[in-house]
């Protein structure tokens, strides 16, 4: 699968002699995820135990046992090194586990879950001494039952025996200090006063970064740095995530009055994420790295991205919204920005030279991936090892090359928001040579490809004034022309036969595709054309859906008809609704309302922390607790769960996928590193936990594993699952639950 060479991490023979040279050298951290001992991972053994989805897993500090949770309302703990069972706890819960964590320091004795009951349970694990598997009902050592929806992930801090931290979908998240206390009343009840909410973001989502919050922010994952444990990053039904320095927080709150959400340290999302306005795209998952240097955002519907947690440094890009703006804004800018040759400080010049010789090597494979049409994964993988592995070393002229060669090669592939990825490399490369005429032609085609055609009209004019004779660029501006006609005549006929701009509400009822997928639709739209004067009107009705897929028992899966089974929460409001909802809610609460036209004029967006990296080929649509998981200590790749059933690992540093392995019947979840070892621990919709080790055979040199057309098989069919997943196919007896649940608001009306 490594079509562009070697690694950057070397030989292991290599690594081992550097031991005795460089004593500051921790071999032992290098070796735990080497690139020789990831190509091999392969499927070890099967945990059997539950008897539900296994929602959750993660290890002790020490890495001797594991912990998972599982829709059966049980929690395991198996024994690392014998691969084996040693307790089930009966943990009470009336709804599935979707979080479940060892508290630091307590000798692995304690051990807390959380569920869609709404509780967060601690359990001391003592007092199971002397029983057997089957002997497992014990009472919990605590119970908070303070929130009001699903407790989807719960945090820890490195050191701290006394404190949990669980997010919720009911838009907080609490802090529970044992010492306080080890119960508080249900949600509701008239003498809960429990002071737990760290953050209420009950009036904090953002449908795009020019809307002030306002909505609920369902949160759906948290995630504590081991290196800063002040900072904590949360993200949930929105497209941000944020970072909070708990030092900067107002004291703690109770439930009864719902807070202004506080202000963060950072937000998170990328560039073209952030003005989508649709309320399908969240997050699933957000972690910090080992070394509590950079973020890892998992999208619903969406790719991996990376982002760097400090805003300051020549590495890290923060934006605006009038950045946004300016991305496919023809600006005339200085000629030849940073055109002088650069060799970086760091590599001696003959080993600079080798470098180069080696990424000029990997161009001309790029190129020919580009002239021959074909192989355009290949080739963006080629030109992405050279731009992020040695981008140091090369010369702009070279950088230059590579960039416009990848944006041509994305904008021939066309999976989901390459059409993004190419203005990007278009962007960069116009700051490297203005004079440049190829970035002007990719970036012209990119933004055809998304309807902007008079965007798109402006960059081939300027391409054609640098070049007046190249009769390509001739044809590009009259095809723009062309394509600017047509859709202004479009337009005029509209106007013409009155077309109207919106159907009253009790014209005709609203089928589920119509609004389960109007945001999704206008998504596509924005991608790949104008957006529809339906998205425009002032008229606006929404449907959050929650199918939750990770059923147990008989009520699983039939995988031949592609029809997953499970509950569906609907929530449906009109806009106008929503505002005066959230208005009534504030006032009850006591909070100022957010939803005033006064105060949306006054808003100002925050800048945000764009992507350094973006990771593809696996598909996050069925479930909303899937995980990316950075492995090893020093986090050198990247891992994630997918919904055909296999788990994927990039280099982290290129995004080049390095393996592909087939986890699970249906869907992969959970995937977790080993502390110290080279192991990974992947779980989702089987009952079953697997573990993977470096143990597959070597065959002549190369690990031994799936052919590579497989690889782009089960790519491109996950690329096409992402970019038109409407066509995820609900039970018929949800469809009539919807039928119900609209023919009633329509009679209201």
């Amino acid at each position: 699968m490594a079509i562009c060479g070697g690694f950057h991490d070397g030989n292991i023979h290599d690594l081992l002699e550097s031991r005795c040279v460089d004593t500051r050298h921790d071999a032992n951290r290098s070796l735990q995820m080497h690139s020789s001992l990831v190509q091999r991972l392969s499927h070890e053994k099967e945990l059997e135990g539950h008897q539900g989805c296994v929602n959750a897993i993660a290890w002790n500090s020490s890495g001797s046992l594991l912990i998972s949770g599982s829709d059966d309302t049980r929690v395991n703990i198996w024994s690392y090194s014998r691969r084996k069972l040693l307790h089930s706890i009966d943990t009470g819960h009336s709804a599935n586990i979707f979080c479940t964590k060892f508290v630091p320091e307590t000798s692995d004795e304690l051990v807390v879950s959380g569920a869609g009951d709404r509780e967060v349970r601690l359990f001391n694990l003592s007092r199971l001494d002397g029983r057997g598997t089957e002997e497992n009902a014990i009472p919990p050592s605590a119970l908070f039952q303070c929130h009001t929806g699903r407790v989807k992930k719960l945090a820890v801090e490195v050191g701290n025996p006394n404190v949990v931290w669980s997010a919720c979908e009911d838009g907080t998240l609490r802090q529970h200090d044992f010492r306080e206390g080890n119960s508080c009343p249900p949600a509701g009840s008239p003498q809960q006063e429990c002071r737990s909410v760290l953050l209420d973001l009950r009036s904090g989502s953002k449908k795009s970064l020019t809307d002030p919050p306002k909505g609920v922010l369902a949160l759906k994952s948290c995630d504590i740095s081991s290196t800063r444990p002040h900072l904590i990053v949360v993200g949930g039904s929105d497209a941000f995530a944020r970072l909070y320095d708990r030092r900067m927080l107002p004291p703690l709150t109770s439930c009864r009055k719902k807070m202004a959400p506080p202000p963060c340290v950072n937000y998170f999302c990328p560039m073209h994420l952030s003005d989508r306005g649709r309320s399908s795209l969240h997050l699933t998952h957000v972690t910090f790295s080992p070394n509590g240097e950079e973020v890892l955002l998992s999208y619903s519907g969406e790719h991996v991205y990376l982002m760097n947690v400090n805003s300051v440094g020549g590495n890290v890009m923060k934006y605006t919204a009038a950045d946004v703006s300016k991305l496919t804004t023809f600006t005339a800018w200085p000629n030849g920005v940073e055109m002088q040759p650069t060799v970086t400080k760091n590599y001696p010049h003959h080993l600079a030279a080798s470098q180069l010789e080696k990424c000029q090597n990997i161009m001309q494979f790029a190129e020919a991936s580009l002239r021959e049409g074909t192989n355009y994964y290949h080739g963006i993988e080629a030109c992405s090892e050279v731009l992020d592995g040695h981008w140091q070393v090369i010369e702009p002229a070279l950088r230059l090359e590579c960039l416009c060669t990848r944006a041509a090669l994305l904008l021939k592939r066309k999976w989901k928001n390459d059409v993004h990825m190419a203005i990007r490399d278009c962007q960069r490369a116009r700051m490297i040579d203005t004079s440049s005429v190829r970035p002007l032609y990719y970036m012209s085609e990119a933004l055809s490809q998304l309807g902007k055609h008079k965007e798109a009209l402006e960059f081939a004019l300027s391409a054609q004034c640098l070049s007046p004779s190249d009769p390509k660029l001739e044809e590009r501006v009259q095809d723009i022309k062309q394509r600017l006609a047509a859709a202004e005549a479009e337009k005029n006929n509209k106007v013409t036969n009155g077309a109207p701009r919106s159907e009253p509400r009790g014209a005709r009822v609203l089928s589920l595709g119509d609004i389960l997928f109007r945001s999704e639709a206008n998504s596509d739209a924005s991608q790949d054309g104008p957006r529809s004067e339906r998205e425009e009107s002032d008229y606006d009705e929404e449907m959050e859906v929650d199918f939750e897929t990770s059923i147990s028992g008989d009520e699983g899966r039939d995988v031949e008809s592609n029809v997953l089974h499970g509950s569906l929460n609907l929530r449906i409001h009109r806009r106008g609704d929503s505002y005066r909802e959230t208005a009534s809610t504030n006032d009850s609460c006591g909070s100022p309302s957010s939803s005033s036209q006064n105060d949306k004029i006054l808003y100002q967006p925050e800048a945000v922390i764009d992507m350094k990296q973006r990771y593809v080929g696996h598909c996050n649509v069925g479930t909303d607790i899937k995980q990316a998981s950075f492995l090893g200590q020093r986090g050198e790749y990247v891992a994630s769960g997918s919904d055909d059933g296999r788990w994927f690992i990039w280099e982290k540093r290129t995004g080049r996928l390095i393996k592909m392995l087939l986890g699970d019947e249906a869907v992969v979840n959970c995937v977790q590193c080993h502390p110290f070892d080279c192991v990974v621990a992947t779980s989702g919709i089987d009952n079953t936990i697997k573990i993977w080790t470096p143990s597959a055979p070597v065959v002549a040199g190369v690990a031994a594993g799936p052919e590579t057309a497989d690889v782009l098989v089960a790519m491109e069919n996950n690329e096409r699952r992402l970019i038109h997943n409407r066509e995820f196919i609900l039970p018929i007896e949800i469809l009539e639950r919807f039928r119900m649940h609209e023919s009633a608001e329509c009679a209201q009306s």
